[in-house]
């Protein structure tokens, strides 16, 4: 991933979900000033003059009828209509009324008002100029959403909230022990091709990586490109390199690398055959003339001209080329193809959560934050963040399906639920990013074809082993 400042910028919000599993780009640090202020920023009091209104069944956190609500979020590359679009029901429900701030300048508008001990009830803390949570917690500034996650689900109240969400996501919240965010946006990365294309060509979606390169060779031969990357943030073609070690070798392989193993990459007969594989592309000429000097959306949007069959990319995608995507295109996703032998189905992808969601300790309608986060934990909150932002979450099943979703998003609710348990997800990007960034440094190489895979290897060794000698490793280990 690059690290310029466009880049950045450019549809921050599913970028700082790739951040949350991933590791990409760098956050804003709070100064010295906002850690001291918020360590000795009034953390007593009661309720900190919390607006409460009646606790009841229907109500479990006390909505008082007619308060105020204060929103913050960030406006990147969701943008905030479903924001919008929850403050507008959940006002009709409860008589409330909503304030909505749709911002990019996170630490910039909100710093003051943690500082001043008035934040506003609910926050999208996201983006480049995130808060950082740890810091937060640390200084007392975020609620327990403990309390939300084992309150009645809005849609079967014999069951928890927690219940009714996807497994494993509500651990990427926590801080201390405690569930202190919520990772709301559930995205799925692998390749992405147009189904009109397909059918126009005549071509078959491929569950196998010789299928794969069957269709790449068709495409060349049709005069464009099998696969277009996004050249200049090698994180991509990291999805196709590290999707196809996962599936091959099974969890043991990607725990391998998450547990920064001395024969992670050299000494792996799966890692040699996984990078080989992608190699095979760049040998073969089946890349997109000129991928390999494109940023993201440039690659994409070639891709919406139909000058490649495949993309690598996460379920973002639909949402950030809506501007550049033909109306009969018809965006689909497709798992990463399986190598012969390979321990994990065609159907397995890789997912997690992202989007983190706050309610901060002083918030002044705690309880109406609270009342709001359980309410995005509703099918019907999902449903309108599915149409709104073209995006899944992490609640199970959480897309009502009566409602019409654009075809990329659809494929995506189709994959999630044909993978069921078949899930994966890398940690060391979030772990260890130097490695992480070594790792791509050494993709770009192999893809401009400057390297060979055997050097791959070496490099994606090297920075498993450099990773190894930090002395906070021996706290991160998968089981």
């Amino acid at each position: 991933m690059g690290s310029t400042s466009a880049h950045k910028n450019d549809g921050l919000g599913r970028r700082d979900l790739i951040k949350r599993s991933a590791a990409l780009g760098l956050i804003t640090v709070p100064t010295m000033s906002f850690l001291s202020a918020c360590a000795s920023g009034g953390g007593g009091g009661d309720d900190n003059g919390n607006t409460k209104g009646k606790v009841s069944k229907d109500n479990p956190f006390g909505v008082a009828k007619g308060s105020k609500v204060d929103v913050v979020v960030f406006k990147g590359g969701y943008g905030d209509d479903y924001a919008k679009a929850w403050e507008a029901a959940f006002d009709k429900k409860w008589g409330t009324k909503s304030s909505h701030l749709g911002t990019q300048e996170i630490t910039g508008k909100l710093q003051p008002r943690f500082n001043g001990g008035n934040p506003p009830d609910v926050i999208d803390d996201s983006g480049a100029q995130q808060i950082k949570l740890d810091v937060l917690f640390k200084s007392g500034q975020l609620a327990d959403l403990g309390p939300i996650l084992d309150s009645p689900s809005i849609d079967d109240p014999s069951k928890k909230v927690r219940d009714t969400l996807i497994a494993g996501t509500v651990e990427q919240g926590l801080q201390g022990g405690k569930i202190v965010s919520l990772n709301y946006v559930y995205t799925v990365w692998g390749l992405w091709y147009s189904g009109k294309l397909f059918k126009e060509k005549g071509w078959t979606a491929p569950k196998t990586w010789d299928e794969f390169l069957a269709v790449c060779k068709s495409a060349k031969d049709a005069g464009i490109g099998g696969l277009a990357h996004q050249g200049k943030f090698p994180y991509y073609i990291n999805v196709a390199i590290m999707d196809l070690i996962a599936k091959l070798g099974g969890l043991d392989a990607m725990k391998a690398i998450d547990n920064l193993d001395p024969k992670a990459f050299v000494g792996s007969n799966v890692a040699k055959q996984a990078v080989e594989a992608v190699y095979e592309v760049v040998e073969k000429g089946y890349l997109m003339p000129g991928t390999n000097g494109l940023t993201h959306t440039e690659s994409q949007t070639r891709w919406n001209q139909y000058k490649a069959a495949f993309i690598t990319s996460g379920s973002w995608l639909e949402n950030e080329q809506l501007k550049q995507t033909p109306d009969d295109f018809d965006m689909k996703f497709l798992p990463m193809p399986i190598l012969t032998g390979s321990k994990l189905p065609f159907e397995a992808i890789r997912a997690g959560a992202g989007e983190p969601f706050i309610v901060p300790e002083k918030a002044k309608n705690k309880a109406a934050g609270q009342e709001f986060l359980r309410s995005m934990l509703s099918k019907e909150w999902s449903t309108i963040f599915a149409q709104k932002a073209n995006s899944l979450t992490i609640v199970k099943d959480g897309v009502d399906a009566n409602v019409q979703l654009r075809p990329g998003t659809k494929s995506a609710v189709d994959a999630v639920k044909a993978a069921g348990d078949n899930t994966f997800n890398y940690l060391y990007p979030n772990w260890y990013s130097q490695m992480d960034t070594d790792i791509q440094n050494a993709s770009n190489e192999l893809m401009a074809k400057r390297i060979q895979p055997a050097e791959w290897l070496k490099r994606a060794q090297a920075a498993v082993d450099k990773a190894a000698k930090d002395p906070n490793s021996k706290n991160n280990r998968r089981d």
